[in-house]
């Protein structure tokens, strides 16, 4: 699923570059300069998570969060030139889920969205966690560690399965290897990403010779198609 981020600040140029680094990551972008254009760029479907400064013209941040907190679900993180924590306090009644204060790091900034992200991914996963994955002649069944092929059962390692799942939790969309290790091993575990080449590498040789479930894309990961010929 491509992940799609609503920034909203008056600040132009911090918006530009918020939107840079998020798009070299995979993540789409919509962007917004005011409080009454995130009132209304929120109700574009298919967003995932709104980076919010509190500072803007008409409406300030707060009360956009405020506002919107009872019709989205998704992660609201709050940018801010105050570094008083009743600032913060305030921010998180309202219904903002994280605060930053300006200036900040692209970096922690980009990983914190990536942080909300992942959560949310495992967070709908886990409303029917064990409901079989069927993609054409292929099963998966992530309660038993289970995979299926026209009804014949794929042994398949631990790991193996567990990349499985998240790169078909993923249909379509590319997924580094760094995306992949830390998914199955661990954020924080720093280790080979050869392994998850050579994970995928017997996994392939098991589902399907002609690497028709799981595509390399040159210089970017892999993605999960299906059985669908791409």
């Amino acid at each position: 699923m491509m992940h799609k981020v609503l920034i909203a600040d008056d600040d132009r140029d911090i918006v530009r570059l918020i939107a840079d680094s998020l798009q070299e990551e995979g993540i789409d972008t919509v962007l917004a300069y005011s409080g009454t254009e995130v009132v209304a760029l929120a109700e574009e479907p298919g967003l995932s998570l709104l980076i919010l400064d509190i500072m803007m013209p008409g409406m300030n941040g707060l009360e956009v969060c405020k506002r919107l907190r009872e019709k989205l679900r998704i992660p609201i993180l709050l940018l801010s030139a105050k570094d008083r924590d009743l600032d913060k306090v305030v921010g998180l009644e309202v219904g903002a889920d994280d605060y930053m204060t300006k200036p900040f790091s692209i970096d922690v900034l980009v990983a914190k969205v990536k942080a909300h992200l992942r959560r949310e991914e495992r967070s709908r996963a886990a409303d029917d966690p064990e409901a079989p994955l069927r993609w054409g002649e292929l099963e998966i069944r992530p309660s038993t560690f289970e995979v299926f092929k026209n009804g014949s059962r794929i042994e398949c390692s631990t790991k193996e399965f567990q990349i499985l799942i998240f790169l078909a939790s993923h249909p379509n969309q590319v997924l580094s290897r760094e995306q992949i290790y830390d998914a199955v091993w661990g954020f924080g575990e720093y280790g080979e990403l050869n392994t998850v080449t050579v994970h995928i590498k017997n996994l392939r040789a098991k589902l399907d010779p002609d690497n028709r479930y799981i595509v390399t894309v040159w210089g970017v990961g892999y993605k999960f198609t299906g059985g669908r010929i791409v």
